[in-house]
């Protein structure tokens, strides 16, 4: 018996229809085999696909969504190329999608966070949906890199560290130069001679 799932945002609509595994004994409730999905958004083309699309959307935009939290936006792309996020501006980022059938142009879509936000929610719905229960091919989470924290970082405080040693080292190379000359002492002349022994 086919199942439906379905989440709702306010500009975005993700809906997904399968049917349980019975060979992995899903219960009649479950959805095992994904027969397609579809994503609806407010003035823009539906979108929909087989499980492949899906995994794939799921690829390029949560690890995208996770960077940007941190603010380290950076291009993301599914495994397959097939789907990619990247920053377009303030506060907007460009979906691209290829599709699979030749002579058809890549579709791309400007979101802005608002809708970046609503579409990361309906997937996060759905990937964390105890009913949906088939193995995703999803990136495991990795911490920032060295040079991604470091941009963080304001340059006023990068900067703080080195500037303050500099100073340092300038002020005792003065001071030392403004200390007087040691007087040198003639060693022969204050060294008593020994008295020979008659």
């Amino acid at each position: 018996m086919k199942q439906t799932l379905r989440f709702d945002q306010i500009s975005c609509r993700l809906q997904v229809e399968g049917l349980p595994d019975v060979s992995a004994g899903q219960g009649s409730d479950a959805i095992g085999i994904v027969t397609g999905w579809n994503l609806q958004w407010a003035g823009r083309p539906e979108l929909e696909g087989k499980k492949e699309h899906l995994q794939a959307l799921m690829q390029a935009v949560l690890p995208y969504a996770r960077l940007l939290l941190s603010d380290a936006p950076r291009l993301q792309h599914s495994l397959d190329q097939s789907v990619q996020v990247t920053p377009a501006g303030p506060g907007v980022h460009r979906l691209t999608l290829r599709s699979s059938q030749p002579d058809t142009p890549a579709l791309e879509v400007s979101l802005d966070d608002a809708e970046l936000a609503d579409l990361v929610r309906v997937l996060d719905q759905l990937r964390l949906e105890p009913r949906l229960q088939l193995q995703l091919e999803l990136p495991a989470a990795q911490p920032l890199r060295g040079r991604q924290l470091q941009a963080r970082i304001p340059k006023r405080q990068r900067l703080a560290a080195p500037v303050a040693a500099l100073l340092v080292l300038g002020v005792s190379t003065a001071a030392s130069l403004l200390l007087p000359a040691p007087k040198l002492v003639n060693v022969e002349a204050t060294t008593s001679k020994p008295t020979p022994r008659r």
